[in-house]
């Protein structure tokens, strides 16, 4: 069960480092001052990976709360 609490913390992090690119990418998209229909596609798709990364983080922790429920 230990093996199942580090992959769970690897996938946690790795969906943490997501929700950050996201941020950073929506922040860079705001500065660079884009006509409204260019800043509606642009984080459309910040929306989606978004919603990728903070799945991956629930799963991630469902992980690790499995492995030391198990373990």
């Amino acid at each position: 069960m230990q093996a199942l609490i580090w992959v769970g913390a690897a996938l946690t992090l790795a969906g943490l480092a997501g929700l950050g690119y996201c941020i950073l990418r929506a922040s860079r998209a705001k500065r660079l001052g884009l006509d409204d229909a260019a800043m509606r596609a642009e984080l459309q798709r910040v929306v989606a990976i978004n919603l990728g990364a903070v799945g991956l983080s629930a799963l991630g922790l469902a992980a690790v709360v499995a492995g030391v429920l198990l373990g």
